[in-house]
């Protein structure tokens, strides 16, 4: 990870609790995650403290996987030695990740042309009018393009910082490391970022009890309908109250939690599909390659290839 002057200690504590720590508890290798900059001491945002002892740049080019420095004003661009580091990163193949503004860090360095990419949505029209060849979808947690992954407001660096542990580790290892954290298990990247709105008069009650019973019986062939007379509102009254407190619909929610759990059956070592879709609530084993495909990126196949434990 680059810090630069002026860096948020947030997004540092988050990249640094998430792949800095030590887990013996998961029994297997774990990151080998560093901090680097320019200079030897960095000044972070706002003159908290002074950072230093940490290597130079150089780091930066036997990196796997580059964090971009991010700040609190966007609009003081990175020193041109980090954007040099991170345009050699890109152009070896690096993996490229950014943390709320970081994005800007990204796009100064060229690297984010003709690509999808998100940021803070309090500085998605600045970002729009400086570096309009990006394509920015302002109103996600998170965008994952490949090598290039991007996250929105601070604590979207949770979210995006587990998604990079689900890719490279699967759901059982990312669930455990969320558990770890306290934090929820998956929020996708697609949910729409908190903005500012008008504060109801009235809030709904949480979703919290219909959503932990729904996790308790996926098996069952549960429906909008199933989940509406639980909560005894109408659909339409459960579907205001998702996109109001998850920003997703309860389908699509209901679609997620289920592809989650095939996802951690499959690592656990299930190879009958059949008895995967039946146990997650999708039904087939057809339905099951459509739905992983579509969330995962993975065949069934390839995701116990790349995630199941060993024989």
């Amino acid at each position: 990870m680059i810090v630069d002057a002026g860096s948020n200690p947030f997004e540092l504590g988050v990249a640094t609790e998430l792949f800095g720590l030590r887990r013996p508890e998961l029994d297997r290798p774990w990151y080998d995650f560093s901090l680097c900059a320019a200079g030897g001491e960095v000044v972070m945002h706002a003159g908290l403290f002074t950072m230093s002892g940490v290597t130079g740049l150089e780091a930066v080019e036997h990196a796997d996987t580059v964090i971009v420095p991010n700040r609190p004003d966007p609009e003081t661009e990175p020193a041109p030695a980090v954007l040099e580091a991170v345009r050699r990163a890109a152009g070896r193949g690096a993996r490229l990740v950014s943390f709320c503004t970081g994005a800007f860090a990204l796009a100064a360095a060229g690297v984010l042309d003709g690509r999808r990419a998100t940021t803070h949505w309090r500085w998605a029209e600045l970002f729009r009018s400086r570096f309009p060849a990006v394509r920015l979808e302002p109103d996600v947690l998170f965008v994952d393009d490949g090598d290039v992954l991007t996250s929105a407001g601070s604590a979207a660096a949770l979210d995006l910082g587990l998604h990079l542990v689900r890719r490279d580790h699967g759901a059982e290892i990312a669930n455990a490391v969320s558990r770890r954290l306290v934090f929820a298990v998956h929020r996708d990247g697609g949910q729409r970022q908190f903005v500012e709105r008008p504060v109801p008069g009235v809030p709904d009650t949480s979703l919290a009890s219909l959503l932990s019973w729904a996790q308790e019986h996926l098996d069952r062939p549960l429906a909008v309908a199933d989940l509406a007379a639980r909560a005894a509102v109408s659909p339409a009254t459960l579907h205001r109250r998702f996109q109001a407190e998850l920003g997703t619909t309860p389908l699509a929610w209901l679609t997620a939690e289920r592809v989650s759990l095939a996802c951690r059956l499959i690592e656990r070592g299930e190879t009958r599909l059949d008895a995967v879709a039946r146990a997650s609530g999708l039904g087939s084993a057809a339905n099951l390659r459509a739905q992983m495909r579509r969330q995962t990126g993975l065949s069934p196949s390839a995701y116990r290839e790349r995630f199941a434990r060993a024989r």
